[in-house]
């Protein structure tokens, strides 16, 4: 992986992303570096999940170790949703089996004004990982990503992860003069994060709006598309991504937003997500989708496996590109070497 850069702009996963027909289906996996890795889980003993994503050198290792084992076509920075907020000086920490936990949930305009912005320096850490990273990956391209505004919205005005978002729907619907202040807030700290991971040297971006399913098209047009669309307005030069999950209804909007690629979680197929984008915008190009094996299935047999990557690829032909990847992300229980397989079936061509 080291070594001279080659280059990478011909890397397949450059390609699909640009609508071209690479040399082989590229793949990378939502959450491929982290807990299903024995070398990951024995690297983190004993530092908490947020310092671990603001020390260069343990991201760097971390985000280069799925990469070694897996020959996958992308590296995702090791990395956190809540990193920028944390950053910028919001209190709050990522509780082991629960996910982030704000101490102080946004309510008020005085907590909304509250709300610092994010600045470079806050990030040096991550700056520095992505530097070390281009040292190592050679050509395979390093992926850059943040959480889109509503999903941490959501995380502040519930206080942590929610099932049903009543108090962010409650708080959107209620005031929404004090919610679009809040996300024009959140917009902010989003396109500074991914702004300086793309001055750093990421080579694609992926905004997550993780939870924007739990929306109607309707809310999500109002309340939401404005933002992201400042966000992924805010960057130039690399690919950008766009992925939620439970967002059938919503994929043409989250194109509209800006996004080069859009992201489908496994309960989409490609095919059908690919006709309804073009019958949404048909004076747009063909576009480009990631996806989308749903992560379930990494447990079902080999036979079963290779069945449904053979699917997934037969239907990404519908579109301009197609980067495969699983419709959310890599389960912690997943076994390595059902993953390795994955893309070893994924690369080969019949």
């Amino acid at each position: 992986m080291s070594g001279e850069m080659n280059d990478i702009t011909e890397a397949p996963l450059l390609v699909a992303a640009r609508g071209g027909r690479p040399s082989r289906t590229p793949v990378w996996f939502m959450r491929q570096a982290g807990r299903s890795l024995p070398e990951y889980r024995k690297l983190r003993e004993g530092t908490a999940m947020l310092d671990a994503c603001l020390d260069p050198e343990l991201v760097c290792e971390i985000t280069l170790q799925p990469v070694r084992r897996h020959d996958v076509d992308g590296a995702i920075l090791f990395s956190d949703i809540v990193v920028p907020l944390k950053a910028a000086g919001v209190d709050l920490d990522i509780v082991p089996g629960t996910g982030p936990v704000v101490a102080e949930p946004v309510a008020t305009r005085a907590d909304v004004d509250r709300l610092p912005e994010l600045h470079e320096e806050q990030v040096r850490p991550v700056v520095e990982a992505i530097r070390l990273l281009n040292a190592e990956l050679g050509d395979v391209p390093l992926i850059g990503f943040a959480g889109a505004p509503f999903t941490l919205a959501s995380y502040l005005v519930e206080g942590g992860p929610s099932k049903h978002h009543e108090r962010t729907k409650a708080l959107m619907h209620g005031d929404p003069r004090l919610w679009h202040a809040l996300l024009d807030k959140l917009a902010g700290i989003t396109a500074e994060f991914l702004r300086v991971q793309v001055a750093a040297g990421v080579k694609v971006v992926q905004l997550f709006d993780s939870w924007a399913g739990a929306l109607s098209e309707r809310d999500y047009r109002e309340f939401v598309l404005p933002h992201s669309t400042r966000v992924l307005g805010g960057i130039t030069g690399v690919p950008r991504i766009h992925f939620g999950v439970g967002t059938s209804e919503l994929l043409p909007a989250m194109r509209e937003a800006g996004a080069d690629v859009v992201g489908v979680d496994w309960r989409t197929p490609l095919d059908v997500a690919v006709r309804r984008l073009e019958a949404a915008a048909p004076h747009l190009p063909k576009p480009v989708v990631q996806g989308n094996l749903d992560p379930a299935l990494l447990f079902a047999g080999l036979p079963a496996l290779e069945r449904e990557v053979e699917r997934i690829k037969r239907e990404g032909e519908a579109a301009a590109g197609h980067i495969f990847n699983l419709g959310h992300g890599v389960l912690p229980d997943t076994d390595p070497d059902v993953i390795t397989r994955a893309v070893e079936l994924v690369h080969r061509t019949r």
